[in-house]
């Protein structure tokens, strides 16, 4: 596998850039500022850069079978419609952890929408997972984390990538065919002194990317879970990826200026921009939430 060195083209200065995602319906990725409660859409071809605000915290958003996108915002999942700019709820979600918010998501083949929530401070282990299908909202039974992040979803559809970022775990366990998972499996674990996991995505071989926070570049692994490339950034917070354009070959990158001094900003004027590079294994299309 042969990458480009990554380059800043969307410079938006983010506190906690995250969720990218590539929208072929209009051909331009998607991806938000958590803390500054905006949502960025970017063309890699016209290098056009659009941005709207969301009425809280946004942590991601997925295209919508029904059009526009579902989106994750502090308090639950709502419909997002660019044309008018409308947030319009759907349902809350932990109405009773008014500290917890939404944090990253995954959609499956079958076109469930896989999503963590967090503590808002960092603190307490009220994180958990949900799956949201047929208008409902779902717990996994996965939970007692601070930080949730991912999930991701193998090629195949059949696994599902768990992150648990304060404890530098990654997690995988079987999608079951009526949406249930099964056992959780270790699947790597981040050593001490390379950062925590943040967003993960995975390709079209089934190796899983994983943004590294703190750690300056982003990792890829094998379905094995061997480490098998690593892509250095000029930044240390790298939060996740995403694959788009024609061939799916065009890659993505969030960065964070959350946690970092002045002094770190002034050292990395390049924290928070949104980067790309070109990657010669494509990654794997999102598929629509129904």
């Amino acid at each position: 596998m042969r990458c480009s060195e990554p380059q800043p083209v969307c410079e938006i200065g983010a506190e906690l850039g995250e969720g990218p995602v590539w929208d072929p319906r209009d051909r331009a990725f998607w991806l938000v500022d958590i803390k500054n409660k905006k949502v960025h859409r970017y063309d890699p071809d016209s290098r056009e850069h659009r941005t709207w605000d969301a009425p809280e915290y946004v942590a991601f958003l997925f295209p919508a079978e029904s059009g526009g996108f579902v989106a994750g915002l502090k308090s639950g999942l709502f419909r997002f419609d660019p044309a008018s700019g409308a947030f319009e709820s759907i349902m809350q979600v932990e109405s009773d952890k008014p500290d917890n918010r939404l944090n990253d998501g995954a959609v499956d083949h079958s076109g469930r929408l896989w999503f963590g929530t967090m503590d808002n401070k960092e603190k307490d282990k009220s994180g958990a997972f949900y799956r949201f299908a047929n208008g409902q909202v779902t717990p996994t039974g996965i939970g007692d984390m601070v930080v949730t992040n991912g999930p991701a979803v193998s090629p195949d559809g059949r696994t599902l990538y768990l992150v648990d970022t304060f404890r530098r775990r990654i997690e995988q366990a079987e999608i079951r065919d009526d949406g249930s998972l099964g056992p959780r499996r270790p699947f790597v674990t981040i050593e001490q002194g390379a950062g925590f996991p943040d967003g993960p995505t995975v390709d079209s071989e089934g190796a899983v990317w994983i943004g590294l926070y703190s750690g300056w570049a982003a990792r890829r692994y094998s379905p094995a879970g061997e480490l098998i490339a690593t892509v250095k950034f000029p930044t240390a917070n790298v939060t996740k990826l995403a694959f788009g354009g024609d061939e799916l070959r065009t890659v993505l990158a969030t960065t964070a200026r959350q946690g970092l001094t002045e002094e770190q900003k002034q050292k990395q004027p390049l924290s928070g921009h949104v980067f790309q590079f070109e990657c010669d294994v494509p990654g794997v299309e999102c598929p629509l939430v129904r």
